[in-house]
């Protein structure tokens, strides 16, 4: 029995944060119920991330809404918000990321929807808070990147700003989601009332930058300096980086420079014996080191640094990656299957609970899908249309 067996979600949420906060609470063994707009649904079924169309559906909808259910139902409608308060009448959390305001306009925010459940955890994810002067703007990763100082953390000094290649705050913010969520769950268990959980990306996107945001105020204020070559973290020294070598790549943590020289055979780089050396003078040890490694291949760097445990390893391509027996071994991969017979594979949930996965072999829902099995098992008879 997984752990939150017996718990209804109902999540108003599209595209990634929210959705990645219930499929996550689903992985976990709740019951969630997603409610999208009739007719298109979450934006994310056709907002496309890449070329590859699953189902005659965006790809990321069925990796991030899988062992979901789907309810369609306009909250514009007055009929179907009696009814959406019967279903949220027997859940245990309420899950949404529309912009300040939108649900007050709906009489579906905490203060409606404790009168009608005084035991629900209410969660929501915004994009800038409920105050400020950026509130109303939309909460899309890559702005959110930007205006919170994370693009200026990779790429080489001269590169000018670099975002990271994922949406990273959408994903961070629907984990603190489901934090809050949980520890209110726990709270809710004790006292049976009903508790807001409330996140932003751009918090979201402050607090992963925990360790920078503190170094910058100790620091007086200095602003993050990017190696000019090979960075990897603008606040650790040489050698932390990626490598090029002569057929690929290799990575390299912290590690003592005099060492690494004589393991490379690379004399010069004990010109260098002081601890502050790495970070006084990363940008020429970094260049030294790029230059030198160019000479041989990956597996001969490999092989000779980790028998002297040398923190290192091999850069994989995801093709390599998913061939190799250490990906293999973790079984991250599981098939799942859709309603209408639509079988494909994605990740499975990365916890284990007593040694075993949390998996499920459900995937994406179709739009509506369970509409007339919903509204019959909340209290209406009437079969609704999707």
């Amino acid at each position: 029995m997984k752990p939150l067996e017996g718990y209804l979600v109902v999540d108003f949420s599209q595209f990634l944060s929210g959705p990645s906060a219930s499929l996550r609470l689903a992985d976990l063994g709740a019951r969630v119920i997603k409610v999208e707009k009739p007719i298109t649904g979450d934006i994310c079924r056709s907002l496309y991330t890449s070329d590859l169309i699953m189902n005659g559906e965006s790809s990321v909808f069925h990796a991030i809404n899988r062992n979901k259910e789907s309810l369609s139902a306009d909250l514009k409608n007055p009929d179907d918000i009696v009814l959406i308060k019967r279903l949220l009448k027997q859940a245990d959390v309420m899950i949404h990321n529309f912009r300040p305001g939108v649900m007050e306009r709906l009489g579906l925010d905490f203060n409606e929807i404790i009168k009608v459940n005084p035991r629900i955890v209410y969660g929501e994810i915004s994009g800038y808070g409920n105050e400020g002067p950026w509130k109303d703007r939309p909460g899309q990763d890559l702005l959110l990147q930007s205006l919170t100082g994370l693009t200026w953390l990779s790429g080489n000094a001269d590169d000018g700003p670099v975002p990271m290649g994922l949406s990273i705050v959408d994903m961070l913010a629907g984990a603190n989601l489901v934090q809050g969520i949980l520890a209110c769950l726990i709270q809710q268990s004790r006292t049976e009332q009903a508790a807001l959980v409330q996140v932003s990306m751009m918090e979201t996107a402050y607090d992963f930058q925990f360790e920078a945001i503190t170094t910058f105020y100790r620091d007086g204020g200095a602003l993050p300096q990017r190696t000019k070559v090979n960075n990897a973290h603008a606040y650790l020294g040489a050698p932390y980086g990626i490598y090029r070598t002569s057929d690929g790549y290799i990575a390299l943590a912290m590690g003592s420079i005099p060492i690494l020289g004589k393991l490379l055979k690379c004399p010069v780089l004990e010109n260098y014996p002081l601890v502050s050396d790495a970070f006084d003078k990363r940008d020429e040890i970094k260049q030294i080191i790029a230059t030198h490694l160019k000479g041989g291949s990956t597996q001969q760097w490999l092989e000779i640094l980790e028998p002297a445990d040398i923190w290192c390893a091999n850069v994989l391509t995801w093709d390599r990656l998913v061939a190799h027996e250490g990906f293999q071994t973790l079984e991250m991969i599981q098939n799942v299957t859709m309603r209408d017979g639509y079988n494909y594979q994605t990740t499975r949930c990365p916890i284990r609970i007593d040694g075993e996965y949390l998996t499920s072999s459900l995937g994406s829902p179709i739009l509506g899908q369970d509409n007339g099995s919903i509204w019959k098992e909340f209290g209406e008879e009437v079969t609704r249309e999707s």
